[in-house]
């Protein structure tokens, strides 16, 4: 490193210069949870018995990858399937 900022470089000076740029070159590198909402009321789409099985029922981001709690909430939905529940 030579101490010379590349992006997004020393001409955005103002929050929203900067906000701007964060808009239209930033990312995620997370996978989304959340989309499904497993509650027992009209709105939700996934209840107790996990009819769909995915990272999308999780309520929050975990603090880690998604994929260990992904498993869990399959092995859970295979568990309910088995015992017929």
């Amino acid at each position: 490193m030579n101490g010379v900022e590349h992006r997004p470089g020393n001409s955005l000076r103002s929050d929203e210069d900067l906000a701007q740029f964060a808009r239209a070159k930033g990312g995620a590198v997370f996978h989304p949870v959340g989309t499904c909402r497993m509650r027992g009321d009209r709105r939700s789409v996934v209840d107790a018995r996990l009819r769909v099985i995915d990272a999308s029922v999780m309520p929050t981001m975990t603090s880690a990858n998604t994929n260990a709690a992904a498993l869990l909430i399959g092995e859970k939905a295979a568990d309910l399937v088995l015992r017929g529940t």
